[in-house]
Order: C-alpha cells, then structure tokens, then sequence
C-alpha cells in the first residue's frame, strides 16, 4: 500500500528521475536511505517498472514528429502490432478503444520519410496522421509551450 510519501516520490522521480536520494530526501524530509529503500520496495513491487530520458529529437534532425491513429483491416491486427518492431520511426505504441485499434507516436526526419512510413502502415489498416505543433510543458506553474519544429 502506497503512502503519501511514496506518492511524492513518485511525483519528483516523475519531473526529474536524475535527482539523488539525498536531494528527494531534502525535498520531502527523510534521510538518503530511507528514499532509497522506499524507491526500491517501488521498483521491486513494480511500480517504477522503468526510467526514460527525454530528447529532443528536432536537435537529433527529425523535424517532424507526429500521431498516426490506425484503424486495423480484418485480420491485419497482430501482423501490424509485429510490424511495429521494425519502424525505426515508431517512438511509442498504443492499443486503444474507439474508432481505431492502435495509436503511434512518431519522428521523421522530413516529409518524404513520413510519407513513406505511412505507405508501410497502410497496407495493415486505414491510418489518421496529425503532425505535432508543440508540447504543453505541464511541469511548470505558467503554461509553456515547447516549439517541436
């Protein structure tokens, strides 16, 4: 059972998993080992299943970055999810309800190369691409935008 200092830890790990144990410890008042055991039970029952780095891609040379929602052809579903493994550009993978079965989030380095992803996905299903303006930075006490391209 989580208590509520392992749901602020969560809440820090969240905005900046780099943080030591002491300077969480500092934050929320308990000593460097008690962060680290509490972290751990965590990461042991799976809670924390794992810690990601953010990029930006725009300074790796990928100048678009986008959703594509599919709508799977009868039959086509698990050859497309097995698919995925191979699109480079393929970032995160979403099964979903509604109106189509799988959400993507991808990076292309130009029109051309998203293009021809979508070519790839079409033969799987009928696909619903929107291309990502900027993200709306939620860390911060003041609405932010952060330019994508």
């Amino acid at each position: 059972m989580l208590d509520i200092l392992d749901l602020k830890i969560l809440d820090i790990l969240q905005k900046n998993s780099r943080l030591s144990f002491a300077e969480i410890g500092r934050i929320i008042g308990l000593s460097p080992s008690a962060i680290r055991e509490r972290i751990q039970k965590l990461e042991n029952q799976s809670i924390i299943k794992a810690y990601s780095l953010g990029v930006d891609n725009r300074l790796l040379g990928y100048d678009i970055e986008a959703f594509i929602s599919v709508k799977a052809f009868h039959g086509k579903l698990k050859p497309f999810l097995h698919a995925l493994k191979s699109y480079p550009e393929v970032k995160k993978a979403f099964r979903i309800t509604g109106g189509q079965n799988v959400h993507l989030e991808v990076v292309a380095k130009d029109r051309l190369q998203l293009q021809n992803l979508i070519d790839q996905i079409m033969q799987y299903g009928d696909t619903l691409t929107q291309l990502i303006l900027s993200e709306v930075d939620l860390s911060s006490d003041v609405t932010a935008f952060h330019s994508q391209v």
